[in-house]
């Protein structure tokens, strides 16, 4: 996701979805309080921490504004400088560039780094692909490195990465150490139930493969799973000839009936699907808002994303 050109920071829109606080023109909260601040880097982050955070008076900045790519993210000015005032910021190095060099640079307070508490897993794919990457990365600022960094494909992942940002407020505002912790442990319930659901509901399909857009569905393997991209991790990547033949090969040897595409960038999907005359679904991967007026969040969000999967593959 990315901001527009404008110095404009988060306006309401960026309300997150939790119901926990909205975001007012000038980039402060909306109710205006002095508590602990914090600025999460993108979607999934800031909103496992407004429900850590939930009723103790702290303050959540987003970064990165719905409707727009996280991976492009720059930072203006102000941004600058809520990342330089913030007493905590999170974020995942490897993902976003720009974040990387404005904590490195600006941080004043505490940053929690969530790549390595979040356990990412390997890259899956060809040697052809990871060569394509390669050739592209540094020019597109998408390079990951070998590890995928999409892991809020796994709640239980969410949930050991809300476990430490309650434990890195709970060491800034003591005060509400009790809160935090009781607050992110109801979350764990809810993301564990939701891992639940997503293992019952792909246990018993017709197809276990599925074709998205863009390589950020990887962690959805430990359902039994498997996972074919048009592009790799760069959303905005162009498709080869050599794997859209292989796509076409993949999908009539699985008897594929749905090609997904995303919110943020339906175009891939929706072109593969109509030229092979394959229904169109929507998996959203969950970086960042469509519309943060909708009134979903992570977990409606992962919700719809596991009836679209059960409807495509024929799961009963």
């Amino acid at each position: 996701m990315r901001f527009g050109s404008g110095l404009a920071l988060l306006s309401s829109a960026a309300l997150l979805a939790s119901g926990c606080s909205a975001f007012s023109e000038d980039g402060g909260s909306a109710s205006g309080g002095s508590g602990t601040s914090v600025v999460a880097a993108f979607y999934p982050l800031a909103w496992l921490t407004e429900r850590v955070a939930e009723g103790t008076g702290t303050e959540v900045e987003l970064l990165t504004t719905p409707g727009a790519e996280p991976h492009d993210l720059e930072l203006d000015v102000q941004r600058t400088a809520l990342v330089s005032q913030a007493d905590l910021v999170v974020y995942q190095a490897g993902f976003q560039p720009a974040v990387d060099d404005t904590v490195a640079q600006n941080a004043q307070g505490s940053s929690l780094d969530v790549a390595a508490l979040a356990g990412l897993l390997p890259m899956d794919e060809s040697a052809e692909e990871h060569g394509e990457h390669g050739e592209h990365g540094d020019e597109d600022g998408h390079d990951h490195g070998d590890l995928d960094p999409h892991f809020w494909q796994d709640p239980v992942r969410v949930a050991t990465v809300a476990d430490a940002v309650a434990g890195e407020l709970a060491a800034i505002d003591e005060e509400h150490a009790d809160e935090y912790a009781a607050n992110a442990a109801a979350l764990r319930e809810d993301l564990e139930a939701l891992d639940a659901s997503y293992a019952a509901g792909l246990a018993d399909c017709e197809r276990d493969t599925i074709v998205v857009s863009h390589d950020a569905f990887g962690y959805l393997e430990k359902y039994g799973l498997h996972i074919a991209s048009i592009v790799g991790l760069s959303p905005d990547a162009e498709p080869t000839a050599a794997v859209l033949g292989r796509l076409q090969d993949l999908i009539e040897e699985e008897g594929i009936t749905t090609v997904f595409s995303e919110p943020l960038e339906p175009a891939l999907g929706e072109s593969l699907a109509g030229d092979l005359g394959l229904t169109n679904g929507v998996l959203d991967p969950v970086e960042g808002l469509s519309d943060a007026d909708s009134g979903e969040d992570y977990l409606s969000i992962m919700e719809a994303n596991l009836a679209a999967l059960q409807t495509a593959n024929g799961c009963r």
